[in-house]
């Protein structure tokens, strides 16, 4: 999420928990594993059953964000298996801390090798990331002007990778808040209800994957994706038209499938249509705007 100040990026990353699916009991069991590992389980609570939230500083150690120590201990990226990793200021994370999670995230584990042991921890967390576009914060906004030079603005979005970019499926802008809906009586839609949605796309799809071995889309390897992402020929052509105008990876394109993927089980539908594709494709398109 990229956005200025007081946008509202970090409360909508607290709030992301509260509409996850409900963990199952092998899910419950391999938290509360990796946290008694790490000495984190309360003595009144025998077993995790809500979704990790782990938020380090950005002052974070390798060792810590990834695991270590003299006997490796489990690091924030494994505490937060099934749950949520929440990095706030992404530029100000050293970038060697920021590089090392790239594997991890890639793989579902991380292995450790010290003199004493190697350990492999499992870590199948969904990283959510927020940043402000320039370091003053201002820059693109409609109401404050930016202060930094261009030159200022581009060594702040260096500070993240190309690489580990890619490996972000949703990528969004989060504009400040105008005084209108501050003030406005409207009641939002509740998280029970966001949740709902959530837990019914997750059914459709343990139901799709028995006998894979995997429970979500997120998991699907290339031959699951040609099974389970099928287009038409006006989505073929959609998609094209993206990665040649938008000069997309190989991972991107496989990952752009899966997140259309979602959004079609959320809609409740069989086939993923152009729509479908097209909010997929959007969300890959915001580092080609600030990172180009």
């Amino acid at each position: 999420m990229v956005g200025p100040p007081g946008s509202g990026k970090t409360m909508l990353a607290k709030r992301l928990p509260t509409i996850l699916p409900d963990m199952s009991f092998e899910e419950a069991l391999e938290v509360t594993k990796i946290h008694s590992i790490a000495g984190l389980v309360p003595r009144n609570t025998p077993l995790i059953t809500t979704r990790p939230f782990r938020s380090p500083h950005h002052t974070i150690s390798n060792a810590s964000l990834v695991g270590g120590g003299k006997v490796p201990k489990p690091g924030e990226i494994s505490l937060a298996h099934f749950g949520v990793l929440f990095l706030d200021e992404l530029p100000e994370f050293k970038k060697d801390v920021l590089e090392v999670m790239r594997q991890p995230l890639e793989d579902g584990e991380v292995t450790i090798s010290r003199v004493n042991a190697t350990l492999t921890y499992p870590c199948n967390t969904m990283l959510i990331a927020s940043m402000n576009p320039c370091k003053c914060g201002y820059y693109g906004d409609a109401t404050r002007e930016c202060t930094c030079t261009p030159t200022q603005i581009q060594k702040y979005l260096s500070k993240v990778s190309g690489p580990l970019l890619d490996r972000i499926d949703i990528q969004i802008e989060v504009p400040a808040v105008e005084y209108k809906s501050l003030e406005s009586n409207e009641k939002p839609e509740s998280s029970e209800s966001i949740r709902k949605r959530v837990n019914k796309a997750r059914k459709i799809q343990l139901e799709r994957y028995k006998g894979y071995n995997i429970y979500s889309n997120s998991q699907m390897e290339s031959s699951h994706i040609n099974e389970f992402c099928r287009l038409g020929n006006s989505e073929k052509n959609l998609l094209e038209e993206a990665f040649i105008k938008l000069g997309l990876s190989a991972r991107a394109y496989g990952r752009i499938l899966k997140v259309a993927r979602t959004i079609a089980d959320l809609d409740e539908s069989t086939d993923i249509k152009s729509h479908h594709l097209a909010e997929a494709i959007q969300y890959r398109s915001l580092d080609r705007k600030l990172w180009r």
